[in-house]
């Protein structure tokens, strides 16, 4: 079943993945998501459920009681979902999906790059506070390379050039300049945090708030 039409903006919606136990697995595209809908296992039951948070509760629905109320939907609250036409009817990309199957939990760790870096910091300069494109920003490790500082979350911030060459080779404490705030290691990707930052996404907080930090991003 491919019943997706191409250029549909709802394609561009993001949809959290769940396991069986309510945990975070990933976030995909809403393709995927309908993909994962769709499928049936040898017998005969679907693979994975819509999560929807109404009402201050979490209810779930299979593909079929999903299109219903995305009918619904359409008759009363069209403006406030995402939506993709199919040659047959049109459907609301659902924000949560539940793999009904699998229970096991990502294993890989957030990984200590410029992106995740740049999302921590949300692009801002911890030394002089000031926000910056991504062009205009470096990495500085607090204490320097040459004086032993290592690679770590703890030992690395965004820092933009002018800071970055003020700093130069030297500790804050030697440069005078001290930090916006501390720097730590995320208990999740901090890049899942710009999706929260949209309000079709806060009803992902609940089930990230739990998971493991190591959430991983498809």
């Amino acid at each position: 079943m491919n019943p997706m039409v191409e250029g549909t903006r709802g394609l561009d919606a993001r949809v959290l993945v769940l396991n069986a136990h309510y945990a975070a697995l990933r976030i995909v595209g809403a393709r995927r998501a309908f993909g994962l809908l769709c499928k049936r296992d040898k017998h005969d039951r679907p693979l994975a459920e819509v999560i929807s948070a109404e009402g201050g509760s979490y209810i779930s629905y299979d593909f079929d009681g999903w299109r219903e109320l995305s009918s619904l939907r359409r008759e009363f609250e069209p403006e406030e979902h995402d939506w993709v036409r199919t040659v047959r009817f049109d459907i609301v990309v659902p924000r949560i999906v539940r793999v009904l199957t699998y229970n096991r939990l990502p294993k890989q760790q957030v990984k200590l790059n410029r992106r995740n870096i740049y999302a921590r910091d949300d692009n801002t300069c911890q030394y002089c506070g000031k926000k910056f494109s991504t062009s205009e920003l470096s990495i500085d490790h607090i204490v320097p390379r040459s004086q032993d500082g290592g690679n770590s979350w703890q030992n690395v911030v965004c820092c933009c050039v002018k800071c970055n060459v003020k700093k130069g080779g030297r500790t804050p404490a030697q440069a005078r300049m001290r930090l916006v705030r501390p720097p730590v290691k995320p208990r999740r990707s901090p890049v899942i945090n710009v999706s929260l930052s949209k309000t079709k996404y806060a009803s992902w907080q609940q089930f990230l708030d739990h998971a493991y930090w190591n959430v991983e991003l498809k």
